[in-house]
């Protein structure tokens, strides 16, 4: 009787063990069905020395090349220039353009799980490269500078101006002055010879009158 007693109560057992299996499995396994990323390169909060060319991502689940976005932003919410994503499996890669300076960078992402439902996240790495040198600060184009005014004259040539006149004016004086005197001298030099000559006539003419 003990032996019959313990194989129902056994078989009992199992039974609502495996029922509450199933009930602690059944609500977990339509999470599984949700794609997840399981690893990034660059990492999540990694701090890299050299800027990286490209960016990784590794789901759980096949990707479907149609509805896979991967983007990545800088500090300032700009969107860094990047190729279209190439999908292979469950792997999805962009690769950037252009070297990226130090700072703190944004991964983005939008995939769709098996069952339609679509999955998106981000994390944020930072590139501080100690061999990258300080982009150059623009340059400010000096103003033009107005054309500077003429110089006022100084004293001395005003003075010079003004004493050239002067030293004309005392040449003209000296040369007129030159000329009275020789004009002097020939007025002299006539009434001189003009009383010689009426003497001369007047000597003539007295004996005559006798």
């Amino acid at each position: 009787m003990l032996i019959r007693l313990r194989r129902p109560l056994t078989a009992g057992f199992l039974a609502a063990t495996l029922a509450v299996a199933a009930m602690l499995i059944g609500p977990v396994s339509p999470a599984y069905a949700h794609n997840v990323l399981r690893k990034a390169t660059p990492a999540q909060d990694a701090e890299l020395t050299k800027p990286p060319t490209k960016i990784t991502l590794e789901f759980m689940q096949k990707l479907n090349p149609s509805f896979t976005t991967i983007t990545l932003s800088d500090a300032d919410k700009q969107k860094v220039a990047t190729g279209e994503p190439e999908v292979t499996g469950v792997k999805g890669t962009i690769t950037i353009d252009a070297p990226l300076a130090n700072g703190a960078y944004t991964v983005a992402y939008r995939v769709v799980s098996t069952d339609g439902h679509p999955v998106q996240g981000s994390y944020k790495f930072t590139v501080a490269d100690p061999t990258a040198t300080a982009e150059p600060t623009p340059s400010v184009s000096p103003e033009p500078s107005e054309p500077e005014a003429p110089a006022t004259p100084t004293a001395a040539p005003t003075s010079a101006a003004a004493a050239s006149p002067a030293a004309s004016d005392s040449s003209g004086g000296s040369g007129t002055v030159a000329l009275l005197a020789g004009a002097g001298v020939l007025i002299a030099l006539i009434a001189g010879a003009a009383v010689v000559l009426l003497r001369r006539r007047r000597t003539a003419g007295g004996p005559a009158g006798q």
